[in-house]
């Protein structure tokens, strides 16, 4: 690690390890803003934008119509940061047929899983390091990485850079075992404290420190993004889990990445909350759009199904296809609670309509996907000016 980048920093401070390797350790939060009026009206314009989602999400007729799709939006976003190829649409067939999984599905679908169980585990704990514990084990559980102490804070040194870089030569290196426990304690604390902040600052502030603290041997980018979904859902900001902030990482993963090192580097605190505010602003809107055009599409297809008076199940399953965009004749059968002829009269009656289409081309074990559903929630919307600006490059 290039000490001379952190030498002067004011958002923590260097610490030689035993075995003389150096490292970086954060301060405890807060630490003193620079409270611009760009980063005033961006704190308004994200509180905004996310409050609008929140009251969409408080209208909808089936809460689930939107949960589902995006909590594994954010799941296939986050784990792709980390280098996954999984894609939604390979993700909800194999939820739905059971199929073989892929490496990079069940990484996906762990954090499909850490997600819900966060959020339920929420309703008895508080946001905590034994919540955190939990949902690490849950995100580790079978895949690479599982070797890592799944569930557990490491008890060696950590460090992050290009593949085959040693300690010495590395980009960051965390905290040593005992500093990092020093800060978990302190961060948990923070955690738990009236700060005073507007929550979404306060939340920027606890995403950095825990990527800094890096607790973990594996896994710490896809818990310190989920932490940001279940500390919405904990403080009430957000009622429900709609919110998919990956995507915006994902877009910008080098300015993610740099804006977090250039905190600890050179303390820039100010241009680190731009940022992730600017990051909740445009994925809340791009949220709200996604959500209006998938209920003008259920309303587009409800009407089909009453127009062309198809069977009662078949009515039904417009409903389930926006909870499941891909399913077979068993899940319907199933969700449906029906037999499994009705069942697949229903889904003939939607392929008809053009609503369904058969997606695996064989005889047997078939699956359907309602690819109007597919596309509003994989279409990549990014502005103009996103476009022209892309990311840096190192």
């Amino acid at each position: 690690m290039d000490t001379a980048l952190f030498r002067n920093s004011p958002s923590g401070r260097l610490v030689r390890a035993i075995d003389g390797y150096w490292a970086f350790v954060p301060n405890p939060l807060p630490p003193k803003l620079d409270w611009s009026d760009a980063l005033v009206s961006l704190t308004s314009k994200a509180d905004l934008a996310l409050g609008t989602l929140s009251g969409l999400g408080e209208t909808l007729p089936n809460p689930h119509l939107l949960i589902y799709p995006f909590i594994r939006k954010e799941a296939v976003l986050s784990s792709r940061i980390e280098g996954t190829q999984s894609s939604l649409s390979d993700l909800l067939l194999f939820e739905a047929t059971k199929a073989e999984k892929q490496r990079d599905v069940k990484e996906v679908q762990n954090y499909v899983h850490a997600i819900e169980y966060g959020l339920k585990r929420l309703e008895e704990l508080p946001l905590s390091l034994r919540l955190i514990r939990e949902l690490h084990a849950i995100l580790m559980e079978g895949v690479r990485g599982e070797r890592a102490t799944p569930g557990e804070f490491r008890q060696s040194q950590n460090w992050i850079g290009p593949p085959g870089c040693t300690l010495n030569d590395a980009t960051f290196v965390p905290p040593p075992v005992g500093e990092m426990k020093e800060a978990l304690d302190q961060l948990e604390k923070f955690l738990h404290a009236d700060t005073q902040l507007p929550p979404l600052v306060e939340l920027a502030l606890i995403h950095y420190q825990f990527e800094t603290i890096h607790p973990f041997l594996d896994g710490n980018g896809r818990i310190g993004r989920l932490l940001i979904t279940l500390f919405l859902c904990q403080r009430s900001i957000l009622n429900k889990p709609l919110l998919y902030l990956s995507a915006f990482f994902e877009r910008h993963r080098q300015e993610y990445y740099d804006h977090l090192l250039e905190v600890s580097q050179r303390g820039a605190w100010r241009q680190w909350l731009e940022f992730f505010l600017q990051a909740v602003a445009k994925q809340s809107d791009d949220a709200v759009r996604r959500a209006r055009r998938l209920l003008d599409l259920h309303r587009t297809y409800y009407q089909i199904s009453l127009g062309k008076r198809l069977p009662p199940t078949a009515v039904e399953l417009v409903e389930l296809i926006f909870v499941k965009p891909v399913l077979n004749t068993k899940v319907a059968q199933e969700s449906l609670k029906v037999t499994y002829p009705s069942a697949q009269k229903a889904i003939n009656a939607l392929v008809e309509q053009g609503i369904l289409a058969e997606i695996t081309g064989g005889k047997r074990n078939k699956a359907y996907a309602a690819k109007e559903i597919l596309e509003i929630l994989e279409e990549e919307t990014v502005s103009q000016t996103e476009r022209g600006r892309g990311s840096k490059k190192k």
